[in-house]
């Protein structure tokens, strides 16, 4: 029997206006090496300066996960060469980051929550952009110098899921801080997956592995279950020094695989020294007051939905997983909503709905304040469950948002009048006198089908909590 161990390095690329080290903006979809200067190019005289922005929001990181926030801190060269690295070199954060020991809570599939250590989140430079057209390569330097948080976690994770799980919820974390979009398609949040296995029982770590830039939670996850078996038919096969060794493995979407890339490379391969260029960067205490500015976060939301909103703390998962979900959910609240309803209402009929339309609750075609609306229309009666749901239906294809005025073009209004209501009953029970003789002595199941009929000869327009009232009246 094997254990896994997983640790994560997820890079995030923060939203700030600038570069980390110069002024050039991290606009993006420009020409070509048009967001570039003497800085980023790494021109003989340039010299780099601290993104200010960058800073505090890595600094509002750290809080937000209990970490150390280093008040002083200094960036350091990590040697490389590449063609789209400017400077032969990555300006980092080796041996003192700003962020240091931190912590994550993560909530596994039992219920449980588990804690995963987060050893270090560091300010680093982004290199530019490769791109191969046949034969040729040419090279994007807009993205050189865009500032990068790398968030390292302690080998602590043991099951894929518990990798996808970390990384979900730091996924919602960056996000609910606004310090990154974290749009995993356009790589502002990606993932390097270190992996290796180990007989159970034994204390050593294995031969680690690492899978680079991997961009979606399900890719993760299937790599890390093909390293996994590779490596453990690699030792059950008496292969495994042969074929296990410290490397750097690519995650082939393709095929399913991972194909190495080259060597790892050890801290003192990249000849890491402070850099010259840059002074230690020294927080003041008005930059430590406007990182403490938090937001209410995932597990704060969680808390209250549960506890003051009354919703099962699974729905309060779901919902908080994704911060606009949340905004929305709220908002629908706001706007007249029961809070249990809305979580059906939101989760199952919105999102229903907008999946197969391939939308997500960012462009949806209802907003909060009309949906929250709809549910309070079942609230006070005026519509039934079956008639909001047309309600929606109706609003999902067409440009009308006035609902009061759907209700009535639908002829979906509820009838609550008692007088109504009891002449097609009374009209029900005297057609069918049998039926009635029948549940008076003793065949309760009848009541559904007096029901039934009311339902259908108001042609689905009565309140059924009416109806059931009114009928038991009248055959008692």
């Amino acid at each position: 029997m094997f254990e896994t161990v997983i640790g994560l390095e997820v890079h995030v690329q923060l939203n700030t206006k600038t570069k980390l080290f110069c002024s050039c903006p991290t606009s993006f979809a420009e020409h070509q090496n048009i967001n570039t200067c003497p800085t980023c190019l790494a021109l003989p005289g340039a010299l780099p300066v601290v993104n200010k922005e960058a800073a505090i929001k890595a600094m509002r990181f750290g809080y937000a996960v209990n970490a150390t926030v280093n008040h002083s801190s200094y960036f350091d060269r990590k040697s490389y060469f590449y063609p789209d690295s400017p400077m032969a070199y990555q300006i980092t954060q080796l041996h003192k980051a700003i962020v240091q020991n931190g912590e994550l809570l993560i909530d596994l599939l039992d219920g449980s929550q588990k804690r995963v250590s987060i050893t270090q989140a560091h300010l680093e430079a982004d290199a530019g952009k490769n791109m191969h057209e046949g034969s040729h390569s040419k090279v994007d330097l807009n993205r050189a110098g865009t500032p990068l948080l790398e968030i390292v976690s302690g080998p602590d994770m043991r099951s894929a899921e518990e990798a996808v799980a970390y990384l979900k919820k730091l996924h919602a974390i960056v996000r609910y801080l606004d310090i990154s979009d974290a749009n995993m398609q356009e790589g502002s949040f990606r993932c390097d997956v270190n992996v290796s296995i180990r007989p159970k029982g034994q204390e050593a770590f294995g031969t680690r592995v690492e899978v680079k830039n991997i961009n979606s939670f399900r890719f993760v996850s299937q790599a890390i279950a093909y390293e996994v078996e590779r490596q453990r038919e690699a030792y059950e096969d008496g292969r495994y020094t042969e074929e296990v060794c410290q490397e750097t493995r690519l995650w082939s979407v393709a095929d399913g695989v991972t194909r190495s890339m080259r060597g790892k490379e050890e801290a003192a391969d990249y000849r890491y020294f402070p850099d010259p260029d840059l002074r230690v960067l020294t927080v003041s205490d008005a930059m430590v007051e406007e990182a403490k500015h938090i937001p209410e976060m995932p597990d704060e939301k969680v808390k209250r939905y549960v506890e003051v909103l009354g919703i099962k703390r699974d729905d309060a998962l779901v919902i908080t997983s994704d911060k606009e979900l949340a905004f929305y959910f709220e908002a629908m609240i706001e706007h007249g909503a029961e809070p249990k309803m809305a979580v059906t209402w939101l989760t199952t009929e919105l999102l229903g709905r907008l999946n197969k339309m391939g939308c997500s609750i960012e462009n949806s075609l209802v907003d909060a304040k009309t949906l929250g609306t709809l549910v309070s229309k079942i609230s006070d009666d005026t519509l039934s469950g079956k008639g909001a749901k047309e309600v929606l239906d109706y609003m999902m294809e067409n440009e009308s948002r006035d609902i009061d005025q759907i209700i009535e073009r639908l002829g979906l209004k509820q009838v609550s009048d008692d007088g109504m209501l009891l002449a097609i009953i009374d009209e029900i029970l005297a057609a069918n006198q049998d039926k009635v003789a029948e549940y008076k002595s003793g065949k309760d199941k009848l009541f559904g089908f007096f029901v039934g009929q009311t339902m259908k000869a108001s042609k689905g327009s009565a309140n059924p909590n009416k109806v059931n009232d009114l009928i038991k009246e009248r055959l008692s």
